[in-house]
C-alpha cells in the first residue's frame, strides 16, 4: 500500500474514532501533497511525500522553539502531538551507531581525511540515508567523524 493510501485510510479510522489530533495532522500532511501535485501537475512518489512530512516535522519543531521562548505550552504541546502523528509515517530512523557505522563506511569510499571533504561525504550521505535520518543528523556526524 502506497503512503498516500495508508494516509487516506488513517484518516477515515481518525475520523470514525474522533482523534481530533491525529485526523488534523493526516490533514496538514494531505494538504502538502495536495499543494505539490497541484503546483507541479505531478503524482508524488512515496520517497516525495516522506520528504514533504520531513518538512513538515521541522517547520513544526521550529514552531515549538518559539513558543516555548513565547511561554505559550498549550501550542507546544499541540504542535508536538502533530510531530509525533508525523513521526508515524516515517520509515524506521536509524540509531546513532547504524548512522555512524555508515557514514564510516561513505567516508572510507571517498577517501575522506578532513572537514575538506565534508561535501563529498555529505552528498553520498544525504542520498544513502534518505527517509532514514535528518540533514542535521548526517551533519553532526560527518564533523563529529571528519572533525
Amino acid at each position: 500500500m502506497s503512503l498516500k493510501a495508508q494516509l487516506k485510510e488513517d484518516l477515515k479510522t481518525a475520523m470514525r474514532e474522533k482523534n481530533i489530533v491525529k485526523r488534523d495532522s493526516i490533514r496538514a500532511i494531505n494538504t502538502l501533497i495536495k499543494q505539490i501535485e497541484v503546483d507541479e501537475r505531478k503524482e508524488l512518489t512515496d520517497e516525495d511525500v516522506i520528504k514533504l512530512i520531513q518538512k513538515g516535522i521541522k517547520q513544526r519543531q521550529e514552531a515549538i522553539i518559539q513558543y516555548s521562548e513565547a511561554s505559550r505550552d498549550d501550542l507546544v504541546a499541540k504542535e508536538q502531538e502533530q510531530v509525533d502523528v508525523f513521526k508515524e509515517y516515517l520509515p524506521k530512523q536509524l540509531t546513532d551507531e547504524e548512522l555512524e557505522n555508515g557514514m564510516k563506511e561513505i567516508i572510507a569510499q571517498v577517501g575522506a581525511e578532513s572537514m575538506k571533504d565534508m561535501g563529498k561525504v555529505m552528498g553520498n550521505a544525504t542520498k544513502k540515508f534518505a527517509g532514514v535520518a535528518d540533514g542535521k543528523r548526517i551533519n553532526e556526524m560527518v564533523k563529529k567523524l571528519l572533525g
